[in-house]
């Protein structure tokens, strides 16, 4: 057969058919190297809801630098591969790990921005985060009193000695802010959603620095008075949380607990070594959450830079008294270009396969020298979806970006501590953009629902391209595929059980690719 002939016969095999669309994306430039979907209080682009075709058909969604945004078409799988190439072998027989989810932070900074938006412009970008029309984040992080994405420092008790926290009590920034954020968040969503809290200091009158910054630690040792008053302090967030109908599927135990052993560093933290750690939480915080109104909320251990697996991991859980209290370790992104997956994420799952591994914290633009937003960037999508993929395909069960709104500078944040964000708000002109990491989070938190299971997903030679497999509950499929490659790149997914998709991943582009197997 010619090449001509060969070309067209693809093509053919390869024809897809546009599927009905929500609202589309308002695309806007802003000089990046991608676009931007702006939204305002009586327009945003949606999706309409998933509906994957009869067997034999598939279903796919693209996202690309180009400017498509969950654009979708189906096509044929067919019985037979018309032609050779790159081959991605979708193996059911491979069951690896159960997904819980994916989602952002809703710190006070992200509530700040939301709040300073017209009713329908907050509910548009809440709907965008939550809802079917949107990418469906179930995961929510919240900060356990401040954090650097606050206006200003405080804690629940800042009153000195107050070790039976008497004086504890939630602050403005929960009742006015986060609160109500989380609650509509609820309202609109389909799927259930899961909280998670994370603290960044205790009281300073708890610490060795009588500081919330800086180099520090709790005073005394673990099982002592200031130790078990810290435990106790978990135990009260969740009680008046729950007073708002807000419940908790974890904690973790600290937020980056190494930071709080660096001289001078410059928001809030609190120290921790791997050791210390371990003896808190078998002596207090298991303890204490077990006899509890909250003994299933579940605790994750290191909260911090997946470097330090699996040390961290073998210190905590290779005590088996403090293990019983643990589910979960936590793990975020900053030195992921440093820190091999199959040595830190591979190794310490094979040897705790029993504790899932989930990811925390992520964002772009907050090294020292950019600390900016970059509107339409592409890059800063891809950082992301390159990250998720590697890190499902390392056993991770879910991912969770850092503030999910910003405002143009990145924040506010108390130190200058700026950021990038998948949605920036333009409070002046009561208008949000949608950033290219919006849409590269939804090819996960939209597609791959808590209780999809990672399956295997073999290719037949080295390539370029990056991708991930799931088996949906419902029983669907679905492979992610990401090209960072200016060059579109032909493959073919083989279900052993179906067919073939003869496939096309277009140049700097995500793809989807859902299809029922019975």
């Amino acid at each position: 057969m010619s090449s001509f002939l060969f070309s067209v016969c693809f093509l053919l095999l390869w024809t897809v058919h546009p599927v009905t669309a929500g609202k589309p994306c308002d695309a806007k430039s802003f000089g990046g190297t991608s676009v931007v979907c702006v939204c305002n209080a009586t327009y945003c682009d949606t999706m309409d809801p998933i509906v994957v075709p009869a067997k034999g058909l598939y279903l796919l969604y693209e996202t690309n630098k180009a400017g498509k945004r969950l654009e979708s078409k189906t096509g044929e799988i067919l019985n037979d591969a018309k032609h050779p190439g790159l081959k991605l072998t979708f193996d059911t027989k491979k069951k690896f790990q159960w997904m819980k989810g994916f989602g952002g932070a809703v710190t006070d900074a992200a509530s700040i921005n939301i709040l300073s938006l017209s009713v329908g412009a907050q509910g548009n970008l809440l709907r965008s985060y939550f809802s079917e029309k949107g990418i469906e984040y179930n995961i929510i992080r919240v900060p356990m009193a401040s954090c650097d994405f606050s206006t200003h420092v405080y804690t629940y008790d800042d009153h000195p000695e107050d070790l039976s926290l008497q004086h504890f009590s939630l602050t403005e920034e929960d009742i006015k802010l986060k609160i109500p954020i989380i609650q509509q968040a609820q309202a609109m969503s389909r799927r259930p959603l899961s909280l998670f809290a994370s603290p960044w200091s205790a009281p300073p009158w708890m610490k060795t620095s009588n500081s919330t910054i800086g180099k520090g630690t709790l005073r005394g040792e673990p099982g002592g008075k200031y130790y078990q008053s810290w435990a106790n302090y978990f135990i009260r967030f969740l009680d008046e949380y729950a007073k708002h109908n807000l419940t908790f599927w974890a904690v973790t135990t600290q937020n980056e607990p190494t930071t709080g052993m660096i001289p001078d560093y410059s928001f809030q933290c609190m120290g921790f070594t791997a050791e210390m750690q371990r003896d808190f939480i078998v002596l207090n915080l298991g303890p204490a959450l077990q006899n509890s109104a909250h003994k299933n909320v579940q605790l994750m251990i290191l909260d911090d830079q997946r470097i330090l697996l699996p040390y961290w991991a073998k210190v905590v859980l290779d005590d088996v008294h403090t293990a019983q209290y643990v589910d979960g370790i936590a793990v975020h992104w900053y030195v992921d270009q440093l820190t091999p997956a199959d040595k830190t994420l591979g190794t310490t799952h094979h040897l705790y396969p029993e504790y899932y591994l989930f990811a925390t914290e992520a964002c772009t633009g907050y090294l020292p020298w950019e600390h900016t937003v970059l509107l339409g960037s592409w890059e800063r999508g891809t950082m992301y979806s390159h990250d998720i993929i590697q890190d499902l395909n390392y056993f991770v069960a879910g991912w969770t970006d850092w503030n999910i709104a910003l405002d143009l500078r990145g924040g506010p944040n108390w130190v200058k501590n700026f950021a990038d964000s998948p949605v920036i708000v333009d409070s002046g002109q009561d208008k949000f953009y949608k950033q290219p990491m919006f849409y590269h989070m939804a090819h996960f938190s939209k597609f791959v629902p808590e209780g999809s299971r990672r399956v295997g997903l073999d290719a037949s030679a080295a390539t370029e391209l990056e991708s991930v497999a799931f088996l949906r509950p419902d029983g669907t499929a679905l492979v992610n595929v990401l090209n960072r490659t200016p060059k579109d790149i032909d493959f073919m997914i083989w279900d052993l059980e179906l067919g073939y998709i003869e496939a096309r991943s277009t140049a700097e582009s995500i793809q989807s690719y859902l299809w029922k197997r019975h």
